[in-house]
């Protein structure tokens, strides 16, 4: 199975703002061309172009890329974020979210652990988190992880 990129995705996903105008964003979580002009709110389609999108650096030398964040016209509000773990590195800690995850592996093996159980998960496989499953996810393979983190619900907004 092909891993799905985070330009495909975000191309899929625009079908949902297609003139809603129901999309907004907190000032954080714009990427650089929309804080610089100034726009919170999506009213029209529009493209998530990667090279555009800033990276964050967290202490373990894990990269995230926040890709959009608001609310859906369905009302369901809704995260995106592209996240690269590097070999070695310490994962975020276990943590219980109020929100559901789908998680899309596009490159290396994660360990997934949740609720007692681990399981190992490579590119093009998919995670489900419910609200209330305490999980963490690792890499464990000889090169980078890279995966798609789409949040929708609960508290994203």
């Amino acid at each position: 199975m092909k891993a799905i990129s985070r330009r495909d995705l975000c191309g899929a996903l625009s079908f949902f703002f297609v003139g809603t105008g129901s999309l907004t964003r907190t000032k954080e979580w714009l990427p650089l061309e929309f804080e610089k002009r100034g726009k919170a709110t999506l009213s029209t389609s529009e493209v998530f172009a990667p090279e555009r999108i800033s990276a964050t650096t967290g202490a373990n030398g894990a990269k995230r890329w926040d890709i959009l964040q608001g609310v859906l016209a369905t009302g369901e509000s809704i995260a995106v974020h592209e996240s690269l773990q590097p070999t070695d590195v310490r994962p975020n800690p276990p943590h219980t979210i109020k929100h559901s995850e789908i998680i899309l592996v596009q490159e290396g093996i994660l360990l997934f652990e949740y609720d007692g159980k681990s399981e190992k998960i490579g590119a093009g496989g998919v995670i489900l988190v419910t609200p209330g499953t305490r999980h963490t996810a690792k890499n464990v393979g000889n090169g980078p992880a890279r995966y798609l983190v789409i949040a929708i619900g609960g508290d994203t907004r």
